[in-house]
């Protein structure tokens, strides 16, 4: 870049599409790489520990004011900025509003955008459409955990709640286990289900898929079991609940929302590993004492039960420190593992810059310009 004068380039969906952003193999690799670096320490992400998820507006329930929205579900802006180093060497912000009322309209429930910015001047690198970018991402997690954890020889596996995210995360399970030969699908309703097995029979011809009509016959007998539901937080009662008779020994399950076992059975018996334990220390410290009212993901009941006294920290495992070899992939044999994924800026970053990159390679997306010479410098 030339300064004073400031370029970036705009990436449309469909330029994020032409660039690779629906590469899942590639964006697993990535995530599996932004991994080996936040262990070393090579990140930043929001607030003072540096590891916050980001900075999120909500509305009251009421308001004296009418132009000001009020609270509703999945209703909130949030800003998401991070920086990753070594190959990335990146800094940027995903930015995003979400309102469930927006599928009435035709629209996704969030609308999401990545900014990219030049880590020494903070000058605009790229402004680019992520929705499609932070569905992957977010497959691509899981995806670490099923190329890991799940079993090498797996031919069976469940998704519960078969929304947007639970496509990404079915293309992460086939990259990562490409023997599965049938999915179970446990949804509230027909629509979500026919469209969601209709697009999958489409991608995976050779894979059977059978709808079902709960939690438990969707895990029982599934070497991968992959959870994302949508519910309200604060009673536990309607946290998808999976006992542990139903689980096939050396299974895992995955999950990006609320989900809910025995205490007994995450306390004693469970393998927890975190994709990034410090997130959950950093819920934990926002929303203590029970931050699983909150957020409800397994690694956060695990945090309240170690504050609580009822659960020794090394029971649950950081999936960085399993990437880099300071703790083993499997601790027991048949082990059962629960794999919670909390979602980061960072992962947005990663695989915004390796798209972007790519975009340039190719010539692919505009070039916009922000000024010639900055009209005002102090």
């Amino acid at each position: 870049m030339e300064y004073p004068k400031v370029d970036f380039l705009y990436l449309s969906e469909r330029d994020m599409i032409a660039a690779g952003v629906k590469d899942m193999k590639g964006c697993i690799e990535t995530m599996e790489e932004m991994f080996r670096l936040m262990k070393a320490g090579n990140y930043r992400m929001g607030g003072a520990n540096g590891n916050s998820h980001g900075c999120m507006v909500t509305f009251p329930t009421s308001s004296p004011f009418p132009e000001m929205p009020v609270d509703g579900p999945d209703r909130r802006f949030m800003a998401m900025p991070a920086y990753l180093g070594g190959k990335f060497d990146m800094a940027g912000m995903k930015w995003y509003g979400s309102n469930v009322e927006n599928r009435k309209k035709g629209l996704p429930r969030s609308i999401l955008m990545l900014v990219l910015n030049d880590k020494e001047t903070g000058a605009p690198l790229a402004f680019m459409s992520a929705n499609i970018l932070s569905a992957y991402r977010t497959g691509a997690v899981p995806g670490v955990g099923f190329k890991y954890f799940a079993p090498e020889d797996s031919t069976t596996a469940a998704i519960v709640g078969p929304g947007v995210m639970s496509k990404t995360a079915l293309a992460a399970i086939i990259a990562a286990r490409p023997g599965i030969k049938s999915v179970r699908i446990k949804g509230r309703g027909q629509k979500s289900l026919d469209s969601f097995i209709g697009a999958a029979k489409l991608d995976y011809p050779n894979v059977e898929f059978i709808t079902v009509q709960s939690i438990e016959e969707a895990v029982r007998e599934s070497d991968i079991v992959y959870v994302s539901t949508s519910v309200p937080t604060g009673n536990l009662d309607e946290y998808p609940y999976v006992k542990e008779d139903w689980i096939k020994k050396g299974a895992m399950l995955c999950t990006t929302a609320a989900l809910r076992f025995d205490d007994d059975f995450i306390i004693n018996r469970a393998r927890n590993v975190a994709d990034n334990i410090k997130l959950y220390e950093a819920w934990e410290e926002e929303y203590k004492p029970d931050a699983y009212n909150t957020i409800p993901i397994p690694a956060v009941r695990v945090e309240d039960l170690v504050a609580q006294g009822k659960m020794s920290p090394e029971r649950i495992d950081d999936l960085g420190d399993i990437l880099t070899g300071k703790v083993p992939v499997h601790r027991n044999k048949d082990e059962i593992v629960v794999y919670s994924v909390g979602g980061m800026p960072v992962e947005d970053i990663a695989w915004g810059t390796v798209v972007y990159r790519r975009a340039l390679e190719l010539g692919i997306g505009t070039k916009l310009n922000l000024w010639e010479k900055p009209y005002m410098v102090v």
